[in-house]
């Protein structure tokens, strides 16, 4: 017998739950539908959400032959065969219709693969529907990418589930006979988490040598203890996550950060990774507003490189809480790049003499370091100009009134009082 989710899988448009944003009235698979043909096309989305669902029900819908691949197994060989056939078959007028080809993880082809697919696509021969969990911007080559359609595929919502759950109750065989009580649906909707394949999985089990079906936290856990995470350490989700953690810090959510600091290491990212992004984020994000966040920082990664999982997780959750209450400047970043800008925009200046490094008597000879006031000879500091010849003192490094930072421009206005109403 096939698995539940396989039974289950719609055969028909209008059997599918949910993608209403697709095929809804007047929305883009509807409206591809109704006109009788198809286009080659990209379904982007998690696993579980049906894309390979839709493009079955697509083709059968509008009457084209539908093949079925994953780009796991099959190569450039592969495709050639394929639309080379069809290719004959078309141009005898025995299937004038375009072969839909959905090629599943797509992603997984190289350039070379993916190129193939062009010149079918090009000339009718071949209706393309790749399915992908990644993003396509990254994943697929942009000359495979121009000639498509680009379609995102959402997580199946709670109440699309629970259809779900009502009609393997009334239609499937495993189900006839047995009474099914739904005392809880939380903990089974929580461990599907928008994926029907999940869902449809867990509830086979639970029915597997049962007469009476009780669904609550204690029979799933029991049967299903613990979900895997979706994480891919060099995919879309690695990089979802360690931005949106980043992004709770300098919201100055600690919250938040943690709970994406979790998210990480239960997928099992590299938590030297995580540590050595917080000591950017110190240096970017919290600079001079408070000048310990970096060496703390640094200590913290220090540490979770010699001592390692699991009690690294802890060195990371201080230092989360650190970073994320700190008080906020990105000052020293900006000013960097600023300068960086400036260089790039503009002449080389030479170094002014009286900065020069006069190591010889002759580069004294050549007036390298005349001039030069040394500021301890000035209990600490002498107006002089640093800058090059012909170049206008410029205000790079603007400091914010925040924290430590604060003192820094006090200090930089009693310096400097033109300086800051210089602006790049």
């Amino acid at each position: 017998m096939q698995p539940l989710a396989e039974r289950m899988r719609p055969r028909k448009l209008a059997d599918i739950v949910g993608q209403t944003h697709l095929l809804g009235e007047g929305k883009p698979l509807n409206q591809m539908v109704k006109a009788g043909s198809l286009r080659s096309m990209l379904f982007c989305g998690p696993p579980g959400c049906g894309k390979t669902t839709l493009a079955q029900a697509l083709a059968r819908e509008v009457g084209y032959p539908f093949v079925k691949m994953s780009a796991v197994d099959i190569g450039v060989k592969q495709i050639r065969d394929l639309t080379e056939k069809k290719a004959g078959l078309f141009a005898s007028g025995e299937n004038p219709k375009p072969l839909v080809l959905f090629l599943d993880e797509i992603h997984r082809f190289n350039k070379a693969q993916q190129d193939s697919l062009l010149g079918p696509i090009e000339n009718g021969t071949l209706i393309l529907i790749g399915a992908t969990t990644e993003n396509p911007a990254f994943a697929i080559q942009s000359a495979l990418l121009s000639r498509v359609s680009v379609f995102y595929l959402k997580p199946l919502s709670n109440d699309d589930l629970l259809q779900l759950f009502d009609k393997a109750i009334q239609k499937d065989p495993i189900f006839q006979n047995k009474e099914v009580v739904l005392e809880n649906a939380d903990p089974l909707l929580r461990y599907a988490a928008g994926d029907a394949r999940a869902f449809f999985n867990l509830l086979e089990i639970l029915a597997t040598n049962q007469r009476r079906i009780i669904i609550n936290e204690d029979t799933i856990s029991k049967v299903q203890p613990e979900k895997l995470l979706h994480y891919d350490k060099a995919g879309d989700m690695h990089y979802h996550l360690i931005s949106a953690f980043i992004k709770s810090l300098r919201g100055s959510d600690p919250d938040a950060a943690l709970y994406y600091l979790a998210r990480m290491l239960v997928g099992g990212e590299d938590p030297v990774f995580i540590a050595r992004r917080m000591v950017i984020f110190a240096a970017e994000d919290i600079g001079n507003a408070n000048p310990m966040a970096v060496v703390f920082a640094n200590s913290i990664f220090e540490a979770v490189r010699n001592i390692g999982m699991p009690e690294a997780r802890i060195l990371l959750s201080q230092c989360v809480t650190y970073l994320a209450l700190a008080e906020k400047s990105n000052a020293s970043y900006i000013a960097i790049n600023r300068a960086i800008d400036y260089v790039k925009q503009h002449k080389e200046y030479p170094v002014p003499l009286h900065l020069r490094n006069a190591s010889t008597d002759f580069l004294k000879s050549q007036g390298y370091g005349q001039g030069y006031k040394y500021p301890h000879d000035y209990h600490g500091f002498v107006n002089q100009n640093y800058f090059p010849d012909g170049m206008n003192p410029t205000s790079f490094y603007q400091p914010k009134n925040i924290g430590q930072e604060s003192k820094f421009l006090a200090k930089l206005k009693s310096l400097w009082p033109n300086r800051l109403r210089i602006k790049k």
